[in-house]
């Protein structure tokens, strides 16, 4: 059973992909085109808490994310930001950065706080059907080797 935080970004039809510790969702408001959320599969509302295998797979997810954002995206630089202060279970928002705008089926998708912090309030906002069909669109370009 996925947990709260995981359905506030729209669990299961934002899945994008998931390993044995983590899943990885489209996060339907974004800052940045691609921007995804990482979220761990437990309750656990601390870093702390989190099982060692987690921490393990936490790098086959990373390498996945990677992966995948760079041949989506061509990002400049990547941030990850564990803000749990609203959604409490452990979780990172993952935002490609770039300097030149992206566009998305004739979306426009600026890096408004490019080059200093993301600019998480100036997103595009997707439509719940524009979310499933982008996290379909990059489950189907996920590898992990």
């Amino acid at each position: 059973m996925p947990n709260a935080t995981a359905v506030k970004f729209g669990y299961p039809n934002t899945l994008v992909a998931e390993t044995a510790e983590w899943l990885i969702l489209l996060r339907p408001q974004q800052p940045t085109l691609g921007s995804l959320v990482l979220v761990h599969r437990s309750e656990a509302t601390a870093f702390s808490e989190l099982p060692a295998a987690a921490f393990a797979d936490l790098k086959v997810a990373i390498t996945g994310i990677e992966t995948l954002l760079r041949a989506r995206v061509d990002y400049a630089r990547i941030n990850y930001l564990m803000l749990m202060m609203v959604d409490p279970h452990v979780h990172f928002h993952v935002i490609p950065r770039y300097e030149i705008p992206r566009v998305h089926h004739g979306q426009t998708f600026a890096d408004a706080g490019w080059p200093g912090q993301p600019a998480l309030a100036s997103h595009v906002a997707l439509s719940e059907e524009e979310a499933h069909a982008f996290a379909a669109e990059l489950a189907a370009l996920w590898r992990v080797s």
